[in-house]
């Protein structure tokens, strides 16, 4: 028995031995995930105090759920935060879900190595910019009056000399282009995984498809979708499990006060809450509430994919 015990321990010792630098390197993302991600989970304590920064988590008075019930009672705002973070993050999911994969396929079929390489460039590189400069842009190029695109139609007659279209500052056109800019924003990482699925694709399904008679969007459909269907089906759980949450520099840089009753998100809501009102309690409520619900959507849409037969995320 003694024997038995001690071969799985020398062979776990000769892993670390041969493997110790790829131990090591992990000491940093570990101590990032600790520090970062799991030490602040203590703050959820907050939502069921009336905290105090003077006392601290540890000193604060304890009032169990009054947050959460002031929060849904008395404060009207987080409902129309709530409608527009479902709304926008569905039409975010609806316009921008399909086109990295139509991008990705489309890269994929360009044979020129030049031509290839300038697309990929120029669709990787809004995700890089950060959302303070975009904003810029947008309103260099959609402002009312200043814009590139309403000085553009006034000049070409589209419409009158002191009309405008209110691409930032009537509530449907603010919401259309608020998910059009995210799309554009987010498609270029989108792609990569995408291209990335496509290379893993067995070469010898095209050129059996290609004996079989099977055109260029004949191979796409039967051979390209099927090879990248499971990244589809993870990708799209992880984009429903995001439903509840939306960042906050997005709809704080692109909104105004015009547009706040339909551009005012959870992430702005918890913003003014705790930074500019103080209410660290309501907020960590608003948060929590935030994350449970990402929970339940995310292992909702996890179970219905394995119902049709795909692996899921876990």
């Amino acid at each position: 028995m003694t024997v038995k015990a001690a071969k799985p321990a020398k062979k776990n010792v000769h892993w670390f031995r041969r493997d110790w630098r790829l131990y090591v390197m992990l000491i940093l993302p570990v101590a990032f995930y600790l520090i970062f991600c799991y030490k602040p989970m203590i703050g959820v304590v907050m939502a069921f105090q009336k905290y105090s920064m003077t006392k601290g988590i540890f000193g604060s008075k304890w009032i169990g759920l009054d947050n959460f019930t002031f929060v849904i009672n008395r404060m009207p705002d987080l409902k129309i935060a709530l409608g527009n973070t479902l709304l926008l993050n569905f039409m975010g999911l609806v316009a921008g879900f399909p086109v990295p994969i139509v991008l990705a396929i489309m890269l994929n079929e360009i044979r020129s190595t030049k031509v290839k390489k300038v697309s990929q460039t120029l669709l990787y590189l809004p995700h890089f910019l950060s959302w303070i400069i975009i904003g810029g842009m947008v309103l260099q190029i959609f402002a009312p009056t200043t814009g590139v695109v309403n000085a553009t139609l006034r000049k070409m007659g589209a419409i009158g000399p002191n009309d405008n279209v209110p691409f930032l500052t009537e509530g449907w056109h603010w919401r259309i282009m608020y998910t059009l800019i995210g799309v554009w924003q987010g498609m270029g990482w989108g792609t990569i995984l995408y291209l990335s699925a496509i290379t893993g694709i067995n070469m010898e399904l095209f050129e059996a498809a290609k004996i079989d008679g099977a055109n260029k969007m004949q191979q796409i459909w039967h051979v390209t979708l099927p090879g990248i269907r499971s990244t589809i089906v993870i990708l799209l759980i992880l984009s429903i499990g995001q439903m509840m949450n939306i960042s906050f520099d997005r709809p704080f840089v692109l909104m105004n006060p015009r547009v706040k009753d339909y551009g005012d998100v959870l992430s702005t809501f918890v913003y003014r809450a705790a930074i500019q009102n103080h209410e660290w309690g309501r907020a960590a409520a608003v948060g929590l509430f935030q994350s449970v619900v990402g929970l339940i959507l995310i292992t909702g849409a996890n179970i219905v994919s394995k119902r049709f037969g795909e692996e899921g995320i876990w």
